[in-house]
């Protein structure tokens, strides 16, 4: 794919990649501006030579937090996710129940949800998927919690089944333990108007506004109390920072100033209506999810 890319370079005034950095050694070779987005965590030891080497490469994050391992790198520009502002609709949580939605893995903190759920008193529920490599750790570690009469293992959920699931929460649980690049369950649950009670690590302060959006809270007990606070959310509010702040066309702008930034400086300040550009851009065939 990426050498498809290559051959038709010189058809577009900018090429933005989604693939991590398979493409830099090409990227280099080539006069058309070529710009980076990453997604994925940015802590890992091996990715520190791979980066000197390609020091001139210019890289998009999704979050701020995403860049703290690696402030060095060349850094353009930081870019939140945003969804289409129908994708989800603002919903009054009336199933009374907390939601954990995303992968079972260590990091997640599905284990810390459980507590959090069972000291709270509140039924707690799971849409999860199980990767292979998680298998062990579920079998192991989540199962035997699930025997809980307050939590309901619900398997993995589609994206229309995502509004029922998270508009009629109380709040979501996002208890991780790593640093997350960005968490895109945080800005569904918003644009329900779900609060989410989360630990601050990676983007998470970036993306909840404490009070606002939610509660950040330091461990188990922090969160239990937070849980019982949860009435103090407006859920109105919090759909209004989603909106304000994560939307798909707020996303779209950002990037078509940075398409502008990187073909010409001088043309960062233009609007979207003041200049077309003609270009293309490329995403991994099997994007990870964080």
């Amino acid at each position: 794919m990426v050498e498809q890319v290559f051959n038709q370079a010189e058809e577009f005034d900018l090429i933005h990649f989604h693939t991590d950095y398979f493409h830099f050694s090409l990227s280099r070779r080539v006069q058309v501006p070529c710009i980076t987005t990453l997604h994925g965590r940015q802590d890992l030891p091996d990715l520190v030579p791979l980066y000197k080497e390609f020091a001139e490469v210019p890289v998009v994050s999704i979050s701020d937090g995403q860049r703290q391992p690696l402030p060095w790198v060349n850094w353009v520009g930081t870019v939140h996710h945003g969804l289409p502002p129908n994708l989800l609709s603002l919903n009054q949580g009336g199933g009374g129940y907390l939601a954990f939605l995303g992968r079972v893995s260590p990091e997640k903190g599905l284990d810390r949800a459980i507590e959090i759920a069972i000291r709270s008193g509140r039924k707690l529920k799971i849409a999860a998927k199980v990767d292979r490599g998680d298998r062990d750790y579920f079998e192991r570690k989540i199962r035997p919690l699930l025997a809980h009469p307050l939590i309901e293992f619900i398997d993995e959920i589609g994206a229309s089944e995502k509004q029922e699931f998270l508009g009629n929460a109380a709040a979501l649980l996002f208890p991780i333990e790593w640093p997350e690049p960005f968490g895109l369950v945080m800005i569904e649950a918003m644009a329900c108007g779900t609060p989410v009670i989360a630990h601050p690590f990676g983007s998470v302060p970036e993306i909840i506004p404490d009070g606002v959006g939610g509660f950040l809270v330091r461990n188990v007990d922090e969160a239990v109390e937070a849980v019982n606070r949860i009435g103090e959310i407006d859920r109105r509010e919090c759909r209004h920072h989603f909106e304000l702040n994560f939307t798909d066309e707020r996303m779209a702008r950002d990037y078509v100033k940075l398409y502008h930034q990187m073909i010409h400086p001088k043309s960062a300040s233009m609007t979207v209506e003041e200049g077309a550009l003609n270009w293309m851009e490329v995403e991994s065939p099997t994007p990870s999810t964080t």
